[in-house]
C-alpha cells in the first residue's frame, strides 16, 4: 500500500497536520529547549507542510506546499540499522516503531537518508518518534488520518502499483507535470509517492540517491551487532567482578594490618 501526493493540489491548509496530532495525541504547543528548525519534523510534529517559493524559467515565481513525513521505504535503512527490532515493516508496508523494544541507541537517526526519526530530548525517558502511517487505522480498514482529512484530494491512499499507474497516467495526460514520480525508485522505492509541476530539487527533495536500498549495505554488518553487544556486556560483568574482588582483597589486607 502507498500514498500518492499531487503537489499541484495542496493549498497549505495543514488539515493533515492537525489530523495527525489529534489521532496520535501529540501536543499542539510543546515548548522545546532544543532549537527546532522552522516548520520541520520533531518529536511533536510527525508531519509538516513546508511552503516553497519556486522561480520558474518564464520569470514567474510560484508557491508550492510540500507535505513532509516518513517516506516508509520499502527497504528501510532505519529498520536494517535497528538491532533490537524496534522498527519493522508491517503487512501494509508501514515502517512501525515499537518503543518497548527500543534501547535508545539512535542508530535509526543516523541511518535514515531522509533524516526523519526524531528524539524526545525533553523527556526524562526519551524515545524515537516518527510517522507510523496510522498502522492501527489501516488494520481496521480506515485511511491514514492525514489522507482522510485532506479537503483537496492531494493525498490518495491505495495499492502502490495502482497508484504508480495513476501517477504516470496523470503525467502523460498533462504537460504541466514533471516527468518523474518521486519515491518510485529512490533507495529501492518508498510508500509515499509524489508528482509535481515543479522540479523536485527546487522543492527541497533530495535527488542524489542511488536506487539500491541502504539496507543492502548495512544488513550484513549489523547482523554482528547483537554478538558484539553480548560480548561487551560480558566484558562489563567481568570488569565489575574484578573490581569487587580487588576491593574485597584490599579490605582484607587492611584488616590484617590493623
Amino acid at each position: 500500500m502507498a500514498v500518492l501526493v499531487d503537489l499541484t493540489k495542496c493549498i497549505g491548509c495543514e488539515s493533515c497536520v492537525v489530523a495527525c496530532k489529534l489521532w496520535n495525541k501529540l501536543p499542539y504547543h510543546a515548548k522545546h529547549t532544543v532549537k527546532r528548525q522552522e516548520n520541520d519534523l520533531d518529536d511533536t510534529h510527525w508531519t509538516v507542510v513546508q511552503k516553497k517559493r519556486v522561480a520558474a524559467e518564464n520569470g514567474k515565481e510560484y508557491t508550492r506546499f510540500v507535505k513532509k513525513q516518513c517516506m516508509h521505504c520499502l527497504e528501510p535503512a532505519c529498520a536494517s540499522a535497528c538491532f533490537s527490532k524496534a522498527l519493522r515493516v508491517d503487512e501494509n508496508h508501514a515502517v512501525v516503531y515499537y518503543p518497548d523494544l527500543c534501547v535508545g541507541c539512535r542508530y535509526c537517526m543516523l541511518a535514515c537518508p531522509y533524516e526523519v526519526p526524531r528524539y524526545q530530548w525533553e523527556e526524562p525517558l526519551p524515545l524515537i518518534t516518527k510517522c507510523q502511517l496510522c498502522s492501527d487505522r489501516l488494520k481496521e480498514g480506515e485511511l491514514p488520518a492525514c489522507v482522510g482529512a485532506c479537503p483537496t484530494g492531494t493525498l490518495t491512499y491505495g495499492n502502490r502499483e495502482a497508484l504508480l499507474r495513476k501517477a504516470h497516467a496523470i503525467i502523460d495526460s498533462d504537460s504541466r507535470y514533471v516527468n518523474y514520480v518521486y519515491g518510485e525508485k529512490e533507495l529501492g522505492g518508498a510508500s509515499w509517492l509524489y508528482i509535481s509541476d515543479q522540479p523536485f530539487e527546487k522543492l527541497g527533495f533530495k535527488m542524489d540517491f542511488e536506487q539500491t536500498p541502504p539496507s543492502d549495505y548495512t544488513r550484513s554488518y549489523l547482523t554482528k551487532v547483537p554478538f558484539l553487544a553480548a560480548a561487551w556486556g560480558l566484558f562489563l560483568v567481568g570488569l565489575t567482578a574484578y573490581h569487587h574482588h580487588r576491593e574485597k582483597k584490599e579490605k582484607q589486607e587492611d584488616e590484617k594490618d590493623e
